[in-house]
């Protein structure tokens, strides 16, 4: 399984932003897709994953700010980042898995997204 990541950028505290990530190759395999993030000096944590049923959940940081999407038959997940937090700056990892907890995991290249006060 590839995941290519696209939408990051620098944007406006307050503003809004559109992460996607497709996924290709045994697309069959994976069933929770999601979104996860590092900060400089910080570890990588989530941020909100989907299921193929479209099960949701958030970090409570984003709660509200943030909604996770998914398109199946395009095998892509999508973040809409709305009312942008400096503290939201970090790298974005895109992230899939067969199933919630499975040692098997699969991720992007990354994306950056800065968020400017």
């Amino acid at each position: 399984v590839q995941l290519v990541e696209s939408g990051g950028g620098l944007v406006q505290a307050g503003g809004s932003l559109r992460l996607s990530c497709a996924a290709s190759g045994s697309i069959f395999s994976i069933n929770p897709m999601g979104w996860y993030r590092q900060a400089p000096g910080k570890q990588r944590e989530l941020v909100a994953r989907i299921t193929r049923g479209g099960s949701t959940n958030y970090a409570d940081s984003v709660k509200g700010r943030f909604t996770v999407s998914r398109d199946n038959a395009k095998n892509t997940v999508y973040l809409q980042m709305n009312s942008a937090k400096p503290e939201d700056t970090a790298v974005y990892y895109c992230h899939a898995s067969p199933y919630s907890g499975s040692l098997l995991e699969y991720w992007g290249q990354g994306t950056r997204v800065t968020v400017s006060s």
